[in-house]
């Protein structure tokens, strides 16, 4: 994952041209026979703080009492910078788990400094809209982060046409879309990178948080400078597209909003190409906010490269009130608030009307119904599967 330096300047920063986006890793096929896993437990103990190193072959070396086999892995669910995330079954429970392996290749030092970063904050934290960490284990080399598994993803389920959340549907997921985070930033911790393929979601309609590789701890009484290159660009909010680098809770909470707009349309809001543009998308649908409706707006690092070239209206009720009821779309417009420090916090959210009129909130079980499991990931692989069919062989 890459590192973004606080020393750049803000010119150095901002892109020059429309960059293409850069496309995901090749997956790597799975073996014709699944593999089986022989793993030992990693233990908090076996997880030193930063910035010491943990050398796999050491420190992560194969117990002797642990039984061999334990874990038979299914089929590939998801990849990324990290490595590869798998469904995987516990041969002797029968239960599926998720297996996130680290990618060590180019970890020269040892353990990797953002996945310890990860373990060690999942480690602290317990709630039931919070993905579970089960334990760490290695095999053969590789170290695997045993979660709990989670039949789909928010991205993967609005990609099937087929399936339809009710209005009670709709707000079970927000309501613990925002429990989760709540319960995040109670207990100090930041996210940073909110989107629909980290909302898990089961069978059962059990909503959970996932992926904390950018997640941090924070101060409640005193800001700290982060890098302003973090959340995923259509859910970055717009202090950081304008180069904020102090920043806390907050900007997890205009993620949310995206989110919870995605589930009522079935499609992201904001669609940038890059962070200029990414502004002037949310400028079209927000309206450009005044130096009076957002305190600071000016004082931004990059507002006088980046700032609006004329006044654009709000259009934002026009545009969602076919979707939305009143009191989502109120909930939504507090959620995507340009001021930073005006924004609703997720405990108070949670107190809106939006959760207090009719219809009552209702767990989506019906997914239990829905063909297949789904992710980002088989998403994507069903796209490609689609176009490579020739034309003349599609059922018209």
């Amino acid at each position: 994952m890459k590192k973004t330096k606080h020393d750049q300047t803000p010119r150095d920063n901002l892109p020059v041209s429309v960059r293409k986006p850069e496309l995901p890793p090749r997956p790597q096929s799975l073996p014709s026979s699944p593999p089986r896993l022989s793993p030992r437990p990693l233990e908090p103990t076996d997880v030193p703080p930063p910035p010491a190193s943990v050398q796999p072959e050491s420190t992560l070396a194969p117990g002797p009492n642990r039984e061999r086999d334990l874990y038979q892995i299914v089929a590939q669910v998801g990849e990324g910078t990290f490595g590869q995330v798998y469904k995987a079954r516990n041969t002797q429970s029968g239960k599926y788990v998720a297996l996130k392996r680290i990618r060590m290749e180019s970890e020269r030092d040892g353990f990797p400094v953002t996945a310890m970063r990860e373990i060690k904050l999942l480690q602290s934290l317990r709630h039931e809209n919070v993905i579970n960490l089960h334990e760490m284990m290695v095999s053969k080399g590789n170290v695997y982060m045993v979660f709990e598994y989670m039949d789909h993803d928010l991205t993967g389920i609005l990609s099937q046409n087929n399936f339809h959340f009710t209005e009670g549907h709709l707000k079970s997921l927000c309501h613990q879309m925002l429990a989760g985070i709540a319960y995040l930033h109670q207990k100090a911790v930041i996210h940073r990178d909110m989107k629909g393929s980290n909302i898990l979601i089961n069978n059962q309609g059990i909503l959970k948080i996932a992926d904390f590789g950018l997640a941090r701890f924070y101060q409640k009484r005193r800001r700290t400078d982060y890098t302003n290159r973090v959340i995923t660009l259509w859910y970055r909010p717009p202090e950081l597209l304008l180069g904020a680098t102090v920043y806390g809770p907050e900007v997890d909470m205009w993620s949310v909003g995206c989110i919870m707009l995605e589930l009522f349309t079935k499609k992201p809001i904001f669609q940038g190409n890059d962070e200029i543009h990414q502004l002037e998308t949310i400028y079209k649908l927000m309206g450009t906010p005044s130096v009076e409706e957002w305190v600071g707006f000016s004082d931004l690092p990059w507002y006088e490269l980046v700032k609006p070239p004329e006044k654009i209206k709000n259009r934002f009720r026009s545009a969602f009130q076919k979707y939305l009821s009143p009191t989502a779309l109120d909930l939504a417009q507090k959620l995507l608030e340009y001021d930073p420090a005006k924004r609703i916090t997720a405990s108070d959210a949670l107190d809106t009307s939006f959760f207090k009129v009719e219809p009552a909130a209702v767990l989506p079980v019906d997914l239990a119904n829905l063909e297949g499991e789904w992710h980002e990931y088989e998403s994507k692989m069903e796209r490609e599967r689609k176009k490579r069919i020739p034309q003349d062989m599609e059922v018209s």
